[in-house]
């Protein structure tokens, strides 16, 4: 292996040329189809002033972190694809380490952000106005952005803090566990605390989303009207569905011992992580979302008949 890191060599999906359309095309598909619907969410709660209330502006920067997650590595391998070249500079692996674990922290912030809105809506819902007001709504935001950026900065500066043995990393794009693996000095440690961090941090965002849900739906069983329980229901069990996926296989990524092959699984599990949650969100919420649905049929037409 070249220990030369000024640039990193990535993971080649196959050498044969059919493998290697089917891998790009499916990225392509599903980053074009992420952008798409989340780009529909944003245009149509920024163009309809009813939807400009505390909900819905989650919703949009969930949106936007969504777009951003997914732009941070699909882009940097269409590239290189087109290019034929299996590179990334240096400067190029720290943006994208950073920019990834930026967003996804970001997403699993917000959505615990989001269970603690619908638990005040659902349960409080005299005091939502007061408690959830424009005020609170940028602080939360502003706290998760805050938050995220801090956790990414730290930890990307500790991944690239040590030289490394070798540039050849066994991902497609720039991911943490697999530039660990090819690091020189001994980061058992510093891998041990990384993975009890993140379990740490997945296991509060976790717990938090739990005991919420807990006390919504017990507060949900107690609405007299079946059609008030429908409705209740219909709001939280999408984002508890998304919130999931999204948890359960980030922690599979994270956790999981890296290994120098077997690298298909890996590319299934990196997908269903960094990609298939983004594009879920937009879909789940406009296909449970009257309001929605409504203002993008308004905005563009007959298009959209396929929400």
């Amino acid at each position: 292996m070249d220990n030369d890191t000024s640039e990193f060599l990535l993971w080649e999906f196959s050498k044969i040329w059919e493998l290697q359309i089917m891998h790009v095309a499916l990225l392509l598909i599903l980053y074009l189809m992420t952008v798409t619907w989340n780009l529909l969410i944003i245009s149509a709660i920024v163009c309809d002033h009813h939807l400009h209330t505390p909900m819905y502006f989650f919703l949009m920067n969930l949106a936007m972190q969504d777009i951003g997650s997914v732009s941070a590595i699909i882009p940097k391998t269409l590239f290189n694809f087109l290019t034929n070249i299996r590179t990334i500079s240096h400067s190029g692996c720290v943006a994208q380490v950073m920019f990834l674990l930026f967003f996804l922290s970001c997403d699993i912030s917000l959505l615990t952000v989001m269970a603690y809105d619908r638990y005040i809506a659902i349960c409080n819902p005299l005091h939502y106005e007061m408690m959830i007001n424009r005020k609170a709504c940028i602080k939360m935001i502003a706290g998760v952005w805050t938050a995220s950026l801090l956790n990414a900065s730290l930890q990307t500066l500790f991944t690239f803090m040590t030289p490394f043995c070798s540039n050849s990393i066994n991902q497609f794009f720039c991911e943490v566990p697999y530039l660990l693996k090819i690091a020189c000095s001994d980061l058992y440690v510093f891998e041990t605390g990384f993975q009890i961090f993140t379990a740490m941090l997945a296991t509060g965002c976790f717990a938090s989303v739990i005991v919420t849900y807990m006390h919504v739906f017990s507060a949900v069983l107690r609405i007299p009207s079946v059609q008030g329980r429908k409705k209740a229901f219909s709001t939280c069990l999408p984002h508890m569905v998304v919130f999931f996926i999204f948890l359960f296989t980030s922690c599979l990524a994270y956790l999981k011992p890296t290994t120098d092959s077997e690298s298909h699984p890996n590319f299934i599990i990196t997908i269903m992580y960094s990609i298939i949650p983004a594009m879920l969100n937009p879909l789940i919420y406009s296909m449970r979302n009257k309001d929605i649905k409504v203002t993008l049929l308004r905005l563009f037409g007959q298009k959209l008949l396929f929400f």
